[in-house]
């Protein structure tokens, strides 16, 4: 099971918005997220920040870091660590299972991720078997895609937000708006933002996804 850091609001929670962070980084690194979002509309929302398994990371000499699977080399599609990703798919939906079996039903349930925790959470929540709310994904990418189809839950329809930077060196654009194209494809809505920034977080992209959860938790 993944360690998690959590925000609790002081009510039952009407909704939950669990957020996977990126290479490296940890569930802190999206706390304030929870104050910057303009939730209020929605009743009590609970934020879960999972923390990734420690493992080491071939692209980066081999060092042991958080990381929801290994990076292979700087050809993110070329070559995938499929054995990492779907063991950090499984960890993903235990942790939507927990959330449910507290009381927050699974169309009431938001998840995001940035970067590398964007690329778990379209491969997570395109395979859920529960319809969820919605899924955000920034400044990342769709993984295992030529198993996507095959392995689509039967979540044709469901909400994605999708934000990426202009200039990022990271992840590409270009494979943003892949993702954008083979999930259009798939029959999804997804809500494209693309921003002048690099491989981060903009102030645009904060206020442009708060109205996004507005509309998925109305």
């Amino acid at each position: 099971m993944l360690q998690t850091i959590e925000l609790n609001p002081g009510a039952p929670p009407r909704a939950s918005i669990v957020v996977l962070h990126g290479l490296g980084a940890d569930g802190t690194d999206f706390l304030a997220l929870a104050d910057e979002l303009r939730l209020g509309p929605v009743g009590p929302v609970r934020f879960v920040f999972p923390r990734a398994p420690i493992r080491p990371v071939t692209i980066n000499g081999g060092h042991p870091m958080r990381a929801w699977y290994d990076i292979l080399t700087a050809d993110l599609v070329r070559r995938e660590d499929e054995g990492g990703l779907r063991e950090s798919i499984a960890l993903v939906h235990a942790l939507l299972d927990a959330e449910v079996a507290r009381g927050v039903p699974a169309q009431r349930i938001v998840l995001a991720g940035f970067s590398q925790g964007c690329a778990i959470t379209l491969g997570a929540g395109l395979r859920y078997p529960q319809r969820l709310a919605g899924l955000a994904g920034l400044s990342g990418y769709l993984p295992l895609a030529e198993q996507t189809v095959a392995e689509h839950a039967g979540q044709a329809g469901l909400p994605i937000f999708l934000g990426h930077g202009r200039s990022d060196g990271i992840v590409p654009l270009a494979r943003g708006t892949a993702a954008r194209d083979q999930l259009q494809t798939l029959g999804h809505p997804v809500a494209w933002h693309d921003y002048p920034m690099e491989h981060s977080v903009c102030i645009e992209e904060v206020k442009d996804l708060s109205q996004w959860l507005l509309q998925v938790l109305a």
